[in-house]
């Protein structure tokens, strides 16, 4: 007899499970995959290089309270993500910044210039309705078109006019010169990576592991008293409401026989290639290995869902499945796509801390 059942060992299934088991609940947690961690799960590959099966995870944050909850699992290890993007034949700075306005319009500005730079090249705009909006309030049509028209197309299969504004409201425009990606408080990377991370939060008396295994199918033979579900809520109901869009991902791993492939962690494509971008692993991990591996991302349409699609549309068919969940007290979603967000790492492991602390206070 288990207190809960937890569909999903990700992020927000794994943080529930530890939570719940360590205030005395009895947990089971499955996962379809034959391994925990979800999407953050990462393995030595057959070159002993320490990769990400699902593409790159950069962990940042500025919660103190997410940051030191996972610090129980985990020592860490400093990292500064940095980004450039190749436009016209440079390889510049992305997020945009100083150095990439002086480098891409060919002019030397100081840091008190390129505010009033970038406001005579905005669009304005009464009111802010989508991203394409979003980007051409902050830095107008030229690097628009260069660094975010083509990339969102290929990351979406969505102009940016079709998306939400909170999509592009996400990326910065800084003035200055910093170039890292993130600009958070705490900047790491579990030392020993995310699976061991995820192992220790798991390795629990009161938590049973069950991969490989369909809720569904064993739902009728486990009993339970209520139900923590992480993966895509239109599933869960059988898409009453219909499916709900979401973006997938292909991965191609390629390793070389050199110990460094490029000169920063991950090269964005916005107008070249099929590929969005390239990331070579060892920047993020910091190990030491005489060949290197890389993975190159292609979005499509089919496969695992990663994104949920951000669209004034897809929000409203979430809001219909959102209305069937009130019927239900023993079942809780959680999760990029039990609650159809657009989430980062420490944004679940927020929700599920919170969520957690709803429970316990009934």
């Amino acid at each position: 007899m288990y207190d809960f059942l937890v569909v999903g060992a990700g992020f927000a299934g794994s943080v529930l499970a530890e939570r719940l088991a360590d205030a005395g609940k009895k947990v089971l947690i499955v996962d379809k995959r034959n391994h925990i961690g979800g999407n953050a799960y990462d393995f030595y590959n057959e070159h002993g290089i320490l990769v990400h099966k699902y593409g790159p995870h950069i962990f940042h944050t500025n919660s103190e309270k997410v940051f030191h909850y996972l610090s129980r699992f985990t020592e860490w290890r400093q990292y500064e993500h940095r980004v450039l993007a190749s436009v016209d034949g440079q390889l510049l700075p992305m997020p945009i910044n100083a150095t990439t306005i002086n480098k891409f319009f060919g002019v030397n500005l100081n840091h008190d210039q390129v505010e009033s730079f970038l406001a005579q090249r905005r669009n304005s705009f009464d009111r802010i309705t989508n991203s394409q909006e979003v980007i051409l309030a902050k830095v107008g049509t030229e690097l628009y078109e260069k660094f975010f028209r083509g990339y969102t197309k290929k990351q979406w299969d969505l102009y940016p006019e079709q998306l939400d504004a909170s999509v592009c409201a996400r990326i910065p425009i800084r003035t200055n010169a910093d170039d890292r990606y993130f600009t958070d408080i705490y900047q790491v990377m579990p030392a020993q990576g995310y699976t061991k991370m995820f192992e220790r939060m798991l390795n629990h008396p009161n938590i049973s592991v069950l991969l490989q295994t369909d809720y569904k199918k064993i739902q009728e033979e486990v009993r339970f008293n209520e139900l923590i579900y992480t993966g895509p809520i239109d599933e869960y109901f059988d898409y009453v409401r219909g499916p709900l869009p979401y973006r997938s991902l292909r991965f191609d791993f390629e390793t070389h026989e050199v110990s460094t492939y490029q000169p920063v962690a991950t090269i964005n494509y916005p107008n070249s290639y099929d590929f969005t971008r390239v990331t070579e692993f060892k920047y993020l991990t910091g190990q030491t290995h005489a060949r290197t591996t890389i993975v190159k991302e292609f979005p499509t349409a089919n496969g695992d869902p990663y994104y949920p699609i951000p669209t004034p549309e897809n929000a409203e068919a979430y809001e219909r499945y959102k209305a069937e969940i009130g019927k239900y007290d023993a079942v809780h979603f959680a999760g990029r796509l039990g609650t159809y967000r657009y989430y980062n790492m420490d944004q679940v492991v927020a929700q599920s801390l919170t969520l957690f602390n709803n429970l316990m206070s009934r």
